[in-house]
């Protein structure tokens, strides 16, 4: 089974109708996402390198067009003119690790109108659900105030896939490290992890778990203190360390109750055994809410692990990403649907130094000082660049968190960045409107 069948079925009737009509014109998609979820602030643009991987490759087979008709019950002749379908068009991307509003297209698809259409279901999945990660991620490490996040989300994210993709855009939006192995080999990332409760279970008591680990592991080594009694299990576990004499690198991990008290009790009991060095690390439910808490208690935590609630996103699951047609055969449309309206035409985005972004049409002039956003990564269906590293995504994150106002970084109650129509923008939309609805 291919990605290209990874599709939704409407796709593939539209694109047989349009082929039918003989309709090959031009076409121009853009992808945005409409309204930033509660509590966020911007969004943190992802998912284009996969995307771009995607269209790159893309190319119908007899075994696509063969599984095509299977799903629509027609005889494979009847879909055959799919056969062969490669995609030949343009696309310009916002960058990754771009701060990107409500609006704004995160990438715009140019491409012979069947080609444009076959490709939106997965351009949306890869799209949306890394952004809304990467968005989510970043506010972890916002809240952490510059100590090391790491990504603990593999177990329950909403399959391997999202796992990964998961520990891929946590990774761009600045986590430390991954428990995803996978991952970690994939993108060279820092591979985390430590033990299980059962782990501890499994041995007579405490100290024999934690004397057979270190011996398993010659290097540093982070020991899970709360299986039985958080204190108690620290105590055991600076015993252990200080007989081994391994304290540089080393940590306590708590992983439940009050973490707060729980890490300054651990903190004392480390100092007191002469282990300033070892480290703390809190997991256990947590995202960016539960680490600004703990952050502004001064709660002695040195590492924060999060996992489901980042890696699900889970007080704001999916975005209300949308793949509009703005141009046929070098015709603008639009939709008028009521709380759904687009506006018409290829856009780009400027954004300026002091103001407001700009949405404007891609052939107008941008504000002076403005940048554009947008930029054409590939061109007949092949990529103009090399693929971006996460490193490059991470210094833009970087560069863009950096201009945000401190009102839109707020962890709580942020004020959303916004961005504004030009005049031109604004003109061919009213323009538009009043003749569609007159017709």
């Amino acid at each position: 089974m291919s990605d290209v069948t990874t599709t939704d079925l409407y796709e593939v009737t539209m694109a047989l109708s349009y082929l039918h009509e003989d309709m090959s014109g031009s076409a121009t998609f853009s992808l945005f996402v409409r309204d930033l979820p509660a509590e966020r602030g911007f969004l943190v643009s992802a998912g284009t390198e996969p995307a771009l991987e995607y269209l790159s490759a893309f190319r119908i087979t007899s075994a696509d067009v063969g599984d095509f008709a299977s799903a629509l019950h027609r005889p494979y002749a009847d879909v055959a003119g799919l056969c062969g379908i490669t995609f030949t068009g343009e696309v310009r991307a916002v960058p990754e690790g771009r701060v990107v509003f409500a609006g704004e297209p995160l990438l715009e698809v140019t491409a012979p109108l069947a080609q444009a259409q076959l490709v939106e279901t997965f351009l949306l999945n890869q799209v949306s659900h890394q952004t809304a990660v990467a968005s989510k991620a970043v506010r972890s490490v916002l809240a952490a105030s510059g100590r090391p996040v790491v990504d603990f989300s593999l177990r329950r994210t909403h399959g391997t896939s999202a796992g990964m993709q998961a520990a891929r855009t946590t990774a761009l939006a600045g986590f430390a490290g991954t428990s995803n192995v996978a991952a970690a080999v994939r993108w060279g990332l820092p591979a985390s992890g430590t033990m299980a409760h059962s782990y501890v279970e499994a041995f007579p008591d405490e100290e024999a778990a934690f004397r057979a680990f270190a011996r398993a592991h010659p290097g540093p080594v982070t020991f899970l203190v709360d299986t039985y009694d958080a204190v108690r299990g620290v105590r055991t576990a600076a015993r252990v360390l200080r007989d081994l004499r391994r304290g540089p690198g080393c940590a306590v991990r708590l992983d439940s109750g009050d973490l707060g008290a729980l890490a300054r009790r651990a903190r004392v009991e480390l100092d007191s055994a002469g282990l300033p060095e070892v480290r703390v690390v809190a997991s256990g439910g947590l995202d960016e809410y539960g680490v600004d808490s703990l952050v502004r208690s001064g709660a002695p935590i040195d590492v924060y692990a999060v996992g489901t609630r980042v890696g699900t996103s889970a007080d704001a699951p999916y975005l209300d990403s949308a793949y509009k047609l703005v141009e046929y055969d070098g015709r603008p449309v639009m939709k008028l649907s009521s709380a759904k309206v687009t506006s018409p035409g290829r856009k780009q985005v400027f954004r300026r130094p002091d103001g407001d972004d700009v949405i404007a049409l891609s052939d107008e002039p941008g504000p002076a000082g403005a940048e554009p956003l947008l930029r054409t990564v590939m061109s007949d269906g092949r990529r103009l660049f090399p693929p971006d590293t996460l490193r490059e995504g991470q210094a833009r994150l970087t560069a863009d968190l950096e201009d945000l106002p401190a009102d839109t970084l707020r962890i709580r109650d942020p004020r959303p960045g916004r961005a504004v129509f030009s005049g031109w923008l604004s003109e061919l939309t009213s323009d538009l409107s009043r003749r569609l609805r007159s017709d």
